[in-house]
Order: C-alpha cells, then structure tokens, then sequence
C-alpha cells in the first residue's frame, strides 16, 4: 500500500487505491516478505499508546505509523507485531501493509521533546512501520457494524495470539473506507514476555479466557463454522515462513544459531495451539 495516504502523481486515485488495498490485503497467501523503506521525517508522535508509535513519512513518499524498537516492550513487542499481523493476513483478515523501517538516529537531532529525542536515538536501525489510513476512525461498537462472520474470524484469530487488547475500551480497529481494518497487535503472543517460555510446551494449550473481553464476541455466532477452515489456512510452511521474516536483532542478543532456536520454538507454540481440540476456541465459544 506504500501510505495510502502519500503522493507519487502516477499513482491511481480515489475508488482505484481502495480497492488496490483491499485486494492486496485479503489476498491468498503466499504473499511475499515485507518491504523495506527507510525513514525520512519524524512527523507527529501518536500519544495515546504507551508507546509512542508515531505518524512518519518513508524514502518511497508512503505515511506510516512507526513502532519504535526502543520503546517500553522492547523487540519483543514488534515480533509480536509482525508474526500476528502477518498471520492475521495469511487468514484473510484485512490489515494494513507492514514494512521493516530502516530509522537514522540523525533524526533525533533536531527533536526538542527530550522524551521523544531518546526514542529515536535508542530506536537507531530496524524498526516495524504500519501503512497509514489517512481519515480513518476508531472502530465504535455502538456506531459501526461487523457482521457474524467477520466477527467470527477476528475473534477466532484473537483467541489463537491471545490478543488482550481487541476490547470495548480499546478496539484497535479502524474504519477506513467503510471497512474494518485490524491494527496493532504488539501486545499478542504474551507468553514470550515470560522467562523459560521455549521449554513451556503446556503454553500452547492456554484456553485464553481474557477472549471473555473482546469487542466483537457477542456477534461471533459462527465460531465453529469459520474454525476449520481458519486453523486450516496456517500450516507450518506458513508459520515458517512468517518467523523467517522476523530479523535475528529483535530476537535477542545471541548468534543466528540462537534466533534459528527461536524460531522454531515460535513456530512449535503456534502449531501445538493449532492442534484439535482446540482449547482457545472452546474458550471463546463458553464465553458466548
């Protein structure tokens, strides 16, 4: 989508950019690896995550949404970002394009916030960038709509990357287009914030009750009609080639042979929580 809201004159306007996103983000899998851009101006912080993720332009003219390597959760959180935007995807799921996002800490020279000054000197490298939805809107469940199947989907697929963060408080949806649109998702696979996780093989199997929460439960009524087909959709050739993407530095400090280790324990959660039954979507089908 390279920002859907930038510029390049010989780019397709109006009703076509629409409906380029939305074909290239509900496309079959395989898709290819993200792209890589490099950023050259720091716009505005977007302060109301934790984070400080903010709005940036790229060297291919395309707005996006930085999350800073550097900032609270660390890596970790864009490991999350990445591995659970990109399956979200692989599903069919409509999320903005995700880009690696080379940051020059030169840009941080000329930033008089001191508390934004230290993030990007500390964020300096690799970091994740989200495309832009220029005029978009937060999803409001009491004024916009899902229906039963999208709901279906988006919970299931929450319940499997035990997701805390899709709830009434805080949707982390979007309306762009008259479309709901999936965003952040740093604070997924939460199990890989706890010490010894790679040996834990019982962490898979976590029904994930907080599912409890989630914004669009009540309109979830075809659980068990999408679960086949979205459990069916995330083989292990897809997950492996998800977490080939995610680059060794946001693993850890160890040798390539370490992030190789990694990935495979990443990959060894993600099929054992795929396994019949299913704890997570029985979980979401009690809570109902």
């Amino acid at each position: 989508m390279r920002g859907s809201g930038s510029k390049p004159a010989n780019r397709p306007a109006g009703r076509a950019v629409v409906l380029a996103v939305v074909l290239r983000a509900c496309q079959n899998w395989p898709v290819p690896a993200p792209r890589s851009v490099r950023i050259t101006r720091y716009i505005t912080p977007l302060r109301e995550g934790g984070s400080l993720p903010a709005i940036v332009e790229a060297d291919d003219d395309g707005m996006y949404v930085l999350k800073f390597r550097g900032a609270g959760q660390g890596p970790k959180a864009l490991v999350a970002e990445l591995v659970s935007g990109e399956i979200a995807r692989a599903l069919g799921l409509p999320v903005p394009e995700l880009v690696f996002a080379e940051l020059d800490p030169d840009l941080a020279r000329t930033e008089p916030d001191p508390e934004i000054h230290a993030l990007l000197h500390d964020s300096a490298g690799l970091n994740l960038a989200v495309d832009y939805l220029p005029g978009s809107v937060t999803f409001d469940p009491l004024a916009h709509d899902a229906d039963a199947e999208l709901a279906s989907r988006v919970v299931w697929f929450d319940a499997c990357v035990t997701n805390i963060d899709r709830t009434s408080r805080n949707t982390n949806m979007l309306i762009w287009h008259r479309r709901v649109w999936l965003i952040d998702h740093g604070a997924t696979l939460y199990f890989h914030h706890s010490p010894g996780w790679e040996s834990d093989h019982q962490r898979a199997r976590d029904p994930f009750p907080l599912i409890r929460n989630h914004v669009l439960l009540a309109r979830a009524r075809m659980l068990r009609d999408v679960d086949a087909t979205m459990a069916g959709k995330l083989t292990q050739d897809v997950l492996e080639a998800i977490m080939s993407w995610v680059p060794s530095s946001w693993l850890g400090p160890g040798s390539d042979l370490d992030a190789a280790r990694l990935r495979h324990a990443y990959v060894r959660y993600l099929v054992d929580r795929l396994t019949t039954p299913r704890p997570f979507v029985e979980e979401a089908l009690r809570a109902c």
